[in-house]
């Protein structure tokens, strides 16, 4: 069944306690790294959303208890004279984790069938043949052992510009406002079209994707965090290792017992 956004503009706050749910979903997720370190894995989040549905603040609080030198993320912008010149999924290539590592990727390689459709910043067969492009490219990295996470965060147009007052307001949060974001807003229309066709043409088996209602950020936040929590614990064993016998040895002869 395609996915209609409308149906994930509910917006009610989260009921639970927010501070203790938050606090043990970090805990799990930090299981969840040593998980991946321990059985040398490594996986994908790959997180999509309107401008100031909350991706920042729900990617800053999933890797709070996480060692950074096992994961990295990838704030994705525009491309490089550089990677213009080549094939668009070339940049993403790159930043793909190696085994032990967990990559996000703030925006992703969605952006030719999104921005640049929307844009105009590639032509219509180059966008229509991404389609294809991206569905391999995925497939591909599930088959070699990395999974892909997709989230497409979603605000109504109604709280996208409240929380676009509320940055212009708050002298800390205002860099954050472009004038990118409201010629985006000005498209709306056009970027729900070319989203429900993304949405048709790419929510596959082998990576499907989850839309979070973000109208109101402290449930979207224990949402997206759950399903990530879910989504990466089906791809790993989270049984801890058994204690070495050498290294237990070697404590005992330095620490006594």
């Amino acid at each position: 069944m395609t996915i209609d956004l409308t149906d994930f503009e509910n917006g009610a706050k989260y009921d639970g306690d927010y501070g203790d749910d938050l606090a043990a979903l970090q805990e799990r997720l930090g299981h969840l790294q040593a998980a991946y370190i321990i059985n040398r894995k490594r996986a994908v989040l790959a997180i999509e959303g309107w401008d100031a549905a909350g991706k920042g603040g729900m990617i800053r609080r999933l890797v709070g208890h996480w060692d950074p030198r096992f994961f990295e993320v990838w704030p994705i912008s525009a491309p490089t004279a550089e990677e213009k010149a080549r094939h668009f999924l070339w940049r993403f290539w790159k930043r793909l984790p190696g085994e032990r590592e967990i990559n996000i990727f703030d925006r992703t390689w969605y952006g030719r069938v999104l921005v640049e459709r929307v844009e105009g910043f590639c032509t219509e067969s180059e966008w229509k043949r991404g389609y294809d492009e991206i569905n391999e490219f995925e497939a591909q990295q599930k088959d070699s052992g990395t999974p892909i996470v997709k989230l497409f965060m979603h605000v109504t147009k109604e709280e996208q510009d409240e929380r676009f007052r509320k940055r212009l307001e708050h002298p800390w949060k205002r860099w954050k406002l472009t004038a990118d974001d409201f010629r985006n807003r000005g498209k709306r229309a056009e970027y729900l079209d070319a989203m429900h066709d993304m949405f048709a043409k790419t929510d596959t088996r082998w990576a499907p994707w989850k839309i979070i209602d973000g109208n109101h950020k402290k449930a979207a936040r224990i949402a997206a965090l759950t399903h990530v929590a879910d989504a990466l614990e089906s791809h790993v064993s989270m049984d801890p290792p058994e204690a070495d016998p050498a290294l237990e040895a070697l404590v005992a002869s330095h620490l006594g017992t």
